[in-house]
């Protein structure tokens, strides 16, 4: 869960924490019926929004990745591993827009049009780009027509070399150039198609053909139909200078092509041959959070294992560089990922939510003494006590029965209210037994005005009241109270 996701969901259970703490203090007067009501509305309230922010946590996110290849063999395995992660119904699911070539592919990922990008290091601006994962290596190739002579890149003063994707091979070329400084040779460069190489080999328009391609039967396949058909095989003319490129280029590597892999009998070539090497990375941008990226690349390599047999090229898929001057580097995910760092959720959070917590009490005691200093006075003003206060003076004062009675009534209406708020424990309400001594008193005072207006001596009490002393019983008996 990434901290954009984590906050979505806490504000979901804190918005459903401070709902029903609203409720619980506003309905604290309600009906029982109404109060459980609303008590269970605000819990399926609760729980809907919590599965509503599992749900969407735990819902895949789709990232757009751009592709493009010569032959579109690249286009092809991105799919199938796009479908397989959805089949394993991975966290992290991928869109697949083929763009034609690597270039396109480039161009499309630099402007922000996809997230993602089957990308070589040697072509466009990599700047913002982390690497996930190596998808392939592919090998810079000179292949001479069967029968050249040609053995050394020396020996093409003054020719044309056919460049197969010239537009995309364009840093391969100018390293060349100025390694061997083939400006001063004369050697010419010709960007070529395909389907017209043969013609321009069977023409002698060009004495060797450079391509840069994986290592794949498919794609060797493809270099052996360049050339007419012939007894003999083409050739390979080595980069021997490659180790020396790669340090002053570091988008390439030097890289030694096994012995035998254009042809095996006779082998050609006949030893391992240096030439240069160009990393493809599977790219993402670095601003894209950790969980995710650790995510995707742990889901390309759990499912590649399955579409090997299908689609070889997977098998050269491999961990980035994690050095810290990679020329591409790692993205964080990633690399917590491959050095098996991934943390879980309370390694990340675990330091958050427990000192929040701790923050989280603190302030709610902070808030209840708050309101508890605010809310005394206003709980002075309305306590029973303070209102009761009063009404001796307006006993003493009644003219008549009715008055009386009329007093009665409100010290009842003051005495109902004042039990409510002892039953829900309002910290504001009055003492029980300084609220039953208060009432005692303003009873008997109420039974003694009532005999002096009817001209008769009043009854003597019954008894103290509950919490009273002698002293407070002293005086003339009352009458019992009529609500009593």
């Amino acid at each position: 869960m990434d901290h954009g996701q984590f906050q979505k969901v806490a504000g979901v259970a804190a918005g459903a924490a401070v709902v029903a703490g609203i409720a619980a203090v506003a309905t604290g007067r309600l009906p029982r019926w109404l109060r459980i009501t609303v008590v269970l509305g605000v819990t399926m309230l609760a729980v809907a929004g919590g599965l509503w922010g599992w749900r969407y946590v735990t819902a895949p996110k789709t990232l757009t990745v751009a592709t493009g290849s010569l032959g579109g063999e690249t286009p092809k395995v991105v799919t199938a591993l796009a479908a397989r992660l959805a089949a394993a119904k991975a966290p992290v699911r991928l869109q697949v827009i083929d763009k034609g070539s690597v270039l396109d592919a480039t161009e499309a990922f630099s402007s922000g049009e996809v997230d993602l990008v089957v990308g070589r290091s040697d072509v466009g601006d990599l700047g913002d780009a982390r690497a996930v994962v190596v998808v392939s290596n592919i090998v810079v190739l000179l292949v001479t027509p069967p029968g050249s002579k040609i053995t050394e890149i020396a020996e093409l003063k003054g020719k044309t070399v056919g460049v197969i994707s010239g537009p995309v091979n364009r840093a391969v070329v100018a390293a060349l150039e100025r390694e061997y400084d083939l400006d001063h040779l004369k050697v010419t460069f010709r960007d070529l198609v395909v389907t017209d190489a043969p013609a321009a080999v069977a023409s002698k328009q060009v004495a060797a053909i450079l391509v840069v391609m994986p290592l794949t039967e498919k794609y060797l396949t493809l270099l052996r139909s360049l050339f007419p058909t012939s007894r003999q095989s083409p050739g390979l003319i080595p980069i021997e200078a490659a180790g020396a490129i790669a340090a002053v280029s570091r988008a390439f590597e030097s890289y030694d092509v096994p012995k035998g892999t254009l042809r095996g009998s006779p082998p050609v070539p006949d030893d391992d041959l240096t030439t240069l090497r160009v990393p493809v990375h599977l790219l993402i941008r670095k601003t894209v959070d950790e969980d995710t990226v650790a995510a995707l690349a742990k889901a390309i390599m759990d499912v590649r294992r399955d579409l090997v047999g299908e689609y070889p090229l997977l098998a050269q898929i491999a961990a980035p560089s994690t050095d810290s001057d990679a020329f591409v580097p790692i993205h964080p995910g990633a690399a917590a990922y491959f050095d098996g760092d991934v943390k879980t959720f309370f390694d990340k959070w675990g330091d958050q939510i427990f000192y929040g917590s701790m923050l989280l009490g603190g302030l709610t005691s902070v808030a209840a003494a708050a309101w508890r200093f605010m809310a005394r006075d206003l709980g002075r003003e309305i306590n029973a006590l303070a209102g009761l206060r009063g009404f001796s003076e307006r006993i003493e004062a009644a003219a008549d029965e009715p008055a009386l009675t009329g007093i009665e009534r409100q010290i009842d209406a003051i005495l109902h209210a004042e039990l409510d708020r002892i039953a829900t424990r309002d910290p504001d309400a009055a003492d029980p037994a300084a609220l039953s001594l208060a009432i005692h008193r303003l009873e008997r005072l109420i039974a003694r005005r009532r005999a002096a207006l009817a001209g008769t001596p009043p009854a003597a009490p019954s008894g103290p009241p509950p919490g009273s002393t002698t002293a407070d019983t002293a005086g003339p008996a009352v009458a019992e109270p009529q609500h009593a």
